[in-house]
């Protein structure tokens, strides 16, 4: 049975207000992009009766764009993770400790996809 001693917990800068796994659940697409991907499907679906085919294409395209932009979005969060612990010299164990923290927001956010 692990002790409570070995579960990264928040520190007092978290609780301030400092990094936490709360900010990693915001939405992964700022809100214009969000728009702008709806507006998108909103025309693919209104295309669909005079051109089935063509609209099919288009969400296609639509749905690859979004891949494309999760994707590079999520490699490039993994590699900010990465940075804080390997830059420099040997991290300590509390630099350790958040970044397992950060990892773990990362991760359950990961499995809401």
């Amino acid at each position: 049975m692990a002790s409570e001693q070995e579960q990264p917990t928040e520190t007092a800068e978290e609780r301030a207000g400092g990094p936490s796994e709360e900010q990693d659940d915001q939405s992964l697409f700022a809100e214009d992009q969000l728009a702008g991907f709806r507006s998108r499907w909103d025309e693919i679906q209104v295309g669909f009766v005079d051109e089935p085919r063509q609209a099919v294409e288009q969400a296609d395209a639509l749905v690859s764009d979004l891949v494309d932009q999760l994707t590079a979005g999520f490699a490039e969060a993994r590699s900010r993770l990465e940075d804080q612990w390997t830059e420099g010299e040997e991290p300590s164990t509390e630099d350790l400790r958040i970044a397992l923290t950060r990892y773990r927001a990362f991760f359950k956010r990961l499995l809401t996809v």
